[in-house]
């Protein structure tokens, strides 16, 4: 019992090196964590104005959060905010339908053109999205996607259609599950729809998380492509744009603190969802090493 004592006990070089290695990611934490810590209280900040002599607000209310949603006569940002919640809805539905879809297809099916796409997708990738961004305002200008309550439309196909070249992460993880489950279920007499709804998708948890998560994130946080289909339509502003607003030279003095109260509401709907499916996402890793 003494020598297994003494061979657990930790030299002293080595408990320097953890101490060092504590130290350096407590003060990472530090890092990441006190821009939020700020933000949460300048949301709540009573003097208005972008810039204080002191870190700590002098005053706190809630009027920033109360004006936010009430002041609908310059930014109406509880418009904005649903436009948002739209889009990212629609756009997480057909964006995870689709790139498990195409990953799923790439991972299991073997046709002509497969591989050509692969490299062609993985070409495109390397590119931005933006460079695309004036042809694709045509394409929908052309449909009539560009002006009143259609622009949500707009958005939505554009954010939704692009999504099947993301496929390399999902392929990955279908390229991990045993081709033999598939093949058994075929002999048994199931179908390739049924085989991957019922047997791939449930042993496939946390990349549909992943896929999830990322798909309704995206269009939520979106600005640039937001921003050339709205224009001026400021009744199809989405939640990005309306914060930019709030910065502009005759908005940021009185706006700037509901900026950060805005920025701390748009965060809670992203938290929810990690929050909902983080169990899901541990289950399915569970469900991985037992398998």
């Amino acid at each position: 019992m003494n020598n297994e004592l003494e061979k657990n006990k930790l030299s002293p070089r080595r408990r320097l090196v953890n101490f060092l290695v504590h130290l350096m990611l407590a003060v990472l934490a530090i890092i990441w964590v006190l821009p939020i810590f700020w933000i949460v209280l300048t949301s709540f900040r009573a003097e208005p104005g972008a810039y204080t002599s002191t870190f700590l607000p002098k005053g706190y209310t809630f009027n920033n959060y109360i004006k936010l949603f009430t002041d609908r006569n310059v930014l109406n940002f509880p418009k904005m905010f649903l436009n948002t919640l739209i889009i990212a809805i629609f756009c997480c539905i057909f964006s995870t339908f689709f790139v498990l879809s195409v990953s799923y297809s790439l991972s299991r099916m073997r046709f002509g053109f497969r591989k050509p796409y692969m490299n062609i997708a993985m070409i495109l990738g390397l590119f931005p999205g933006f460079m695309a961004m004036v042809a694709q305002y045509f394409i929908l200008k052309a449909l009539g996607l560009t002006e009143g309550s259609a622009i949500r439309i707009g958005l939505i196909i554009v954010y939704s259609a692009c999504t099947g070249l993301g496929f390399q992460i999902a392929k990955g993880f279908f390229d991990t599950i045993p081709r033999s489950i598939d093949e058994a279920a075929i002999i048994d007499g199931a179908t390739q729809w049924q085989v991957f709804t019922r047997i791939t998708m449930p042993l496939s948890k946390p990349i549909v998380i992943y896929t999830v998560m990322t798909s309704f994130i995206a269009p939520w946080v979106d600005f640039v492509f937001a921003k050339v289909i709205c224009r001026a339509n400021a009744d199809q502003f989405t939640v990005a744009i309306g914060l930019w607003n709030m910065l502009q030279k005759e908005y940021i003095y009185q706006w700037y603190t509901c900026f950060a109260a805005g920025a701390v509401v748009i965060s809670i709907p992203i938290a929810i969802l990690f929050i909902y499916m983080q169990r899901f996402y541990v289950e399915g890793m569970a469900g991985a090493v037992k398998g």
